[in-house]
């Protein structure tokens, strides 16, 4: 076993709201909170705060509290600061959906969630009135941030000066949020993260993520996965730096706001990186403001890192984590530039790690050097409480010593630097967004013209994993990779597209049925 090389921190008793707003400095207050990217409009913290409250009393009007699950689809905008903080605020729970969801996948969400409200914003709600009509969601309580007629909308909510509710619940214990994710293997599952996991990730970043109030934070990530969730929209405000919001990643208007608005440390995933490293744009803008770039998400390599390094002049980091784990486990500090990029640095406080080869021995650090890859088990406060109504699926995942077994093989060297080396996994990481192969199997295999089909992650021609399907065509049936692909397309976020396609005589499959996805590898 590999305990953190951190001293402990201390993971107070209280709710997210009350950690991250409860003692703001009087010299904060009137400093900038959030930057709309787009627009240039700034929020203080007196005044998101005051938003949060009001939004939260608003809610509570209507019955939102403790018990109440309500789905937010709502890409970076300062608002979405104000909603999400203003559910938790009220006691109720935030499931956050893929703004790039089909209708279908974002009702499947809010009837798996158990959600009774949906808050969205007029460019996604057709989607979203059509998965709320299809989970009995009636207009009333489907919020339009921006209006739209029949729905509430948040300055009219905002406008009814409601005092926030007095809430009580045990905020180790009481869920905050329900983000989705894949786990291992299968269909999305709601990941139960309590306030105190919550706080405890935003507590164990700090001693190794060292932004400050001084910094100005490019929020870029989509606050709706646990990476934007916890280490931007939680962790950058904790810290009292300014987040810079967009609405989603294109490289001219990223390069435009990193220019405008000095950003100073910019969280990424790894395809941004080979942007950062390639593209002729990037040197028409300045980028000498960025202090530090880190990646996560999806593995970096080392050699990209470099060359982001060396292009921008910058520190370039790199962390891991799993929705699971709230979501960071290790990172590489900004003063360690002694550490390989191409690894995922330490163990944050608080947690303990081991590694646990095929035959189920653990793995030791060795006295110089790396260890022998095994499967990483993580154990500390940041790990979930478990998979909403998924009891056999929490304790595939989750041990009774309180070990979450990643499905991630890594090696730890005798300093404790860990290096992700392999997956066990299934699931594929494009973009650094989850696409479980069960999902897009099961959508190929609706095709009339398909006998069988299997999904794998293949890298592509920077590096970056994308989905490839294994096709077995129908006897008598014609049908070319177009075809597959564009079925695909039509029943699936743009994130869950087959990138690739190969027509195969027989998919392989073990003696129990269970598709061989290390033979595919091989071809």
């Amino acid at each position: 076993m590999v305990r953190s090389s951190y001293p402990d921190v201390e993971i107070p008793a209280v709710s997210i709201h009350d950690f991250l707003f409860g003692d703001v400095e009087d010299d904060r207050l009137d400093a900038i909170a959030i930057v709309d990217g787009v627009s240039g409009a700034t929020t203080t913290y007196r005044q998101l705060i005051a938003q949060i409250d009001l939004f939260a009393g608003a809610l509570a009007a209507r019955g939102v509290g403790v018990g109440t699950k309500v789905g937010v689809l709502c890409p970076n905008i300062p608002a979405f600061a104000t909603v999400f903080h203003g559910i938790l605020r009220a006691g109720a729970t935030a499931t956050t959906i893929n703004s790039l969801y089909t209708p279908d996948e974002i009702a499947n969400q809010l009837t798996d969630a158990e959600a009774t409200w949906l808050i969205t914003v007029s460019p996604l709600l057709a989607g979203a009135k059509a998965a709320a009509a299809a989970v009995g969601l009636d207009d009333d309580h489907v919020i339009v941030l921006d209006g739209a007629d029949g729905h509430p909308s948040l300055p009219a909510l905002l406008g009814e000066g409601r005092t926030a509710p007095e809430v009580s619940f045990d905020p180790e214990t009481h869920l905050a949020v329900l983000p989705y994710s894949s786990g291992t293997t299968g269909r999305p599952k709601g990941v139960m993260l309590t306030h105190r996991n919550l706080i405890a990730n935003v507590s164990q970043c700090r001693s190794t993520i060292s932004l400050g109030d001084d910094d100005r934070v490019l929020a870029v990530l989509p606050f709706f996965h646990i990476y934007g969730m916890t280490v931007l929209l939680n962790f950058a405000l904790r810290q009292r730096a300014a987040l810079v919001t967009m609405p989603r990643f294109d490289l001219t208007d990223f390069l435009r706001v990193v220019q405008e608005h000095r950003t100073s440390w910019v969280f990424i995933a790894p395809p941004i990186a080979v942007a950062l490293a390639k593209h002729p744009l990037v040197d028409q803008y300045d980028t000498s403001a960025i202090k530090v770039i880190f990646s996560g998400a999806a593995p970096l390599d080392g050699g990209l890192a470099s060359a982001v390094a060396d292009r921008l002049g910058c520190t370039v980091c790199q962390g891991y984590g799993m929705t699971e784990t709230s979501p960071v486990t290790h990172a590489i500090p900004y003063d360690r530039p002694d550490i390989d990029r191409s690894s995922v640095g330490m163990l944050l406080a608080n947690t303990e790690a081991r590694l646990v080869a095929d035959d189920g021995t653990d793995v030791d650090a060795p006295d110089e050097g790396a260890s022998e890859p095994g499967e990483l088990l993580i154990r500390g406060p940041q790990v979930m409480a478990g998979y909403l109504n998924r009891p056999d699926a929490t304790a595939e995942m989750l041990d009774a010593d309180g070990w979450l077994h990643t499905g991630d093989v890594a090696t730890v060297t005798h300093d404790g630097i860990f290096r992700i080396v392999d997956r066990l996994k299934e699931l594929i990481k494009y973009k650094g967004y989850q696409v479980a192969p069960a999902v897009l199997e099961a959508v190929l295999l609706e095709h009339p013209s398909i006998a069988d089909a299997a999904v794998i992650g293949v890298p592509d021609a920077d590096g970056q994993e994308v989905p490839k399907a294994f096709v077995v065509v129908q006897q008598g049936a014609e049908l070319d990779a177009d075809a597959v692909m564009a079925h695909v397309a039509a029943h699936v976020a743009p994130h869950e597209k087959v990138r690739q396609v190969e027509f195969i005589d027989t998919i392989p499959k073990s003696a129990s049925g269970k598709i061989l996805r290390k033979d595919l590898r091989t071809r």
